[in-house]
């Protein structure tokens, strides 16, 4: 499974004449909160080493953290308050890298007092974000919560989420099996423009090269083929198949796999059905079988549409597939829930647990399983971006062919009217869990329209 790890640079700040004991407990206090959430993604580089209990409250010690952030390579950085901070400190650790960076501080207990004084953490916060501004530095923010707050929890891992799309999103190299089939012309974009604007490598892949792989692979009974072959002959019913086309399906698994290794693409457009009619087979499978391996894969060599799952895909931490769906009818049950299908390549990972799984003609047959779905289409026109997203629940609908599931949203007919209006196609990225608050952080930073489904767009008559 392709799986990634994110090197977070902590850099806690102080007012340098606030009490340092007060700063320390709540340092030490924050820190072993986000110790222990996804540890398995998160590295945590700290500046313990580099000053007085591992808070920055004198300039001096900038040049040294900004140092050894450089050396470890981080991917993002997070810059918390242990009371009013430094405003000079923390922006100019941010503004050294123009990175994803998070700001924070836990809420105060009490204000000052004749005998005491407070920490001022969200009057502080308030003079550096600007300062930052100053420094051209595009920070997210968690609101001003206490550290043991599930909205802490909640948006710190939000962060990661979003800082991890922004480091699998640069330099993405995105392999293309053929071209559009003739007669989809709203796939077409820009490869130059996603190359020169986002930093996506776009690297054409020949399907003849895949096919004539496909026969070698057959013909030596390749390891990999055969063990490919009998796990397709464990999972599904393949009555309807003969062998040949069978042995065909998974030696042109194996093959495509190989050669989008071979230039080192992680999410894949693929022609599919036109490109390989001439082999004698569709080869809907696939796409489902190398997603559950980690690299997505779009249909109909739909590039934004790949890179639509390389999104969901960073923001679910690599942790389950993604698929991408056509949106095809309205439930005739339901007026605000929509059929979420397409031929046969979803990932057999998402199916439905009482869901029987069939392959007819190279296509699988089966629901995908209940749950809460994000949903999203990065897409463009006239040069610009633009990332829709929002949020919906799977929901019980007519049996039908090929993989589907029914999506269930809070108000189908604003959906089909931003869907409609927006630049977007029939496709749309699926994946499970709530996840609308990162898709939004990362349209921000990237400097792209965020359509949020659950905001009244154009209206249709």
């Amino acid at each position: 499974m392709f799986k990634k790890s994110l090197t977070l640079g902590v850099a806690p700040v102080k007012r340098s004449f606030l009490d340092m004991d007060a700063a320390k407990a709540e340092k030490d206090h924050f820190m072993k909160v986000i110790s222990e959430i996804r540890p398995d993604v998160v590295k945590i580089v700290d500046i313990d080493d580099l000053t007085e209990n591992g808070i920055a409250f004198d300039n001096a010690v900038v040049p040294g953290i900004i140092k050894k952030f450089k050396e470890a390579e981080v991917d993002a950085l997070f810059i918390p308050f242990c009371d009013f901070g430094e405003e000079s400190v923390a922006a100019a650790v941010a503004g050294a890298f123009k990175l994803p960076t998070l700001v924070w501080g836990p809420r105060d207990e009490f204000p000052n007092s004749q005998e005491a004084r407070g920490r001022d953490t969200q009057c502080g916060i308030f003079a550096a974000t600007k300062v930052m501004r100053r420094h051209n530095v595009k920070f997210s923010y968690i609101y001003n919560v206490r550290t043991d707050s599930e909205e802490f929890r909640s948006g710190y891992l939000n962060f990661i989420r979003f800082a991890n799309v922004i480091k699998d999103l640069n330099g993405l190299q995105l392999a293309k099996i053929g071209n559009r089939p003739g007669p989809f012309w709203s796939v077409l974009t820009n490869e130059a423009d996603l190359l020169t604007k986002l930093n996506i490598s776009v690297l054409p892949l020949s399907p003849t090269v895949i096919m004539n792989e496909a026969d070698e692979l057959r013909a030596k009974k390749d390891s990999a083929y055969t063990g490919y072959l009998a796990d397709l002959k464990k999972r599904f019913d393949l009555s309807s198949m003969d062998d040949e086309s069978i042995e065909k399906t998974a030696a042109l698994k194996v093959s495509v796999q190989n050669q989008i290794a071979s230039v080192g693409a992680s999410v894949c457009a693929f022609e599919c059905w036109s490109a390989f009619f001439p082999y004698g087979i569709v080869p809907c499978v696939l796409l489902g079988d190398i997603t559950d391996d980690g690299v997505p894969l779009a249909c109909e060599c739909d590039i934004n549409g790949a890179i639509s799952q390389a999104i969901l895909r960073a923001v679910n931490l690599y942790d389950e597939s993604v698929f991408l769906a056509d949106l095809t009818i309205r439930n005739p049950e339901n007026e605000n829930s929509e059929l979420l299908w397409h031929c046969g390549p979803f990932p057999y990972s998402l199916k439905a647990e009482d869901s029987a799984a069939a392959l007819v003609a190279g296509q699988e047959q089966f629901r995908l399983k209940d749950g809460d779905l994000t949903l999203a289409r990065f897409d463009d026109i006239d040069g610009k971006y633009v990332l829709f997203g929002g949020e919906g629940k799977t929901t019980s609908g007519p049996e039908t062919m090929g993989t589907y599931v029914y999506l269930e949203v809070d108000d189908w007919k604003r959906w089909e009217e931003k869907l409609v209006f927006g630049p977007y196609i029939h496709h749309i990225g699926g994946v499970y869990g709530k996840y609308l608050p990162v898709l939004r952080e990362v349209a921000r930073y990237l400097g792209i329209d965020f359509d949020n489904a659950h905001e009244q767009g154009i209206y249709s008559l």
